[in-house]
């Protein structure tokens, strides 16, 4: 008989929320019969968090995820996904093979412990400015805070108070129209 190595996979099986809050037991032991089947050693199984789903699944709205790290054969990966299938209690399932995770990750995740990261500071920390710095360092968050006074266009000239010549010659001739110099001429020559 010929005996193949197991690899480690990391498996998220969304349950039902209300199912797994009325019996929390059976969700588990529902997901470790299906390992079993496959031949597949459980190394460890928990809650990871309960959620509302993006879109409803077979008309529910929250799901819980159960996080298991487990050692199974690769070619019976395809068959734990085929029992999930065919199951009422497991909504859905994701498996991945954690042979590209660097080891002390691993370690953490299948230890537990969650990665904290850094709260965010509400504003940045003030940083000590020397001595002759400091006026202007105050001033210039000031002027960034305080909102910005409207400013009237450049390009736009400002009326002034007494018209001049070239305003008033283009508003001559679209105002009235002027008689034709060929007209005057005619007259003058007429009145001859």
């Amino acid at each position: 008989m010929e005996t193949v190595a197991k690899r480690l996979y990391e498996g998220m099986f969304l349950v039902d929320s209300a199912q797994a809050a009325a019996d929390w037991d059976e969700t588990l032991a529902v997901i470790n019969t299906i390992l079993q089947r496959a031949d597949a050693e459980v190394v460890v199984m928990r809650k990871w968090q309960e959620r509302k789903l993006a879109y409803d699944i077979d008309h529910k709205t929250r799901g819980t995820y159960i996080l298991c790290y487990f050692k199974a054969n690769s070619q019976r990966i395809a068959g734990i996904e085929k029992d999930v299938l065919l199951s009422e209690k497991v909504m859905r399932v994701l498996i991945l093979s954690t042979e590209g995770r660097p080891a002390a990750m691993l370690e953490k995740d299948i230890a537990g412990e969650t990665e904290e990261k850094p709260a965010k500071p509400a504003t940045p920390a003030p940083v000590a400015p020397a001595a002759a710095e400091a006026p202007a360092a105050a001033a210039a968050p000031a002027a960034e805070a305080a909102p910005a006074e409207p400013e009237a266009p450049a390009a736009s000239p400002e009326p002034t108070a007494e018209p001049t010549a070239e305003a008033d010659a283009p508003a001559a001739e679209t105002d009235a129209p002027s008689a034709p110099e060929t007209d005057s001429e005619e007259t003058e020559k007429v009145a001859e």
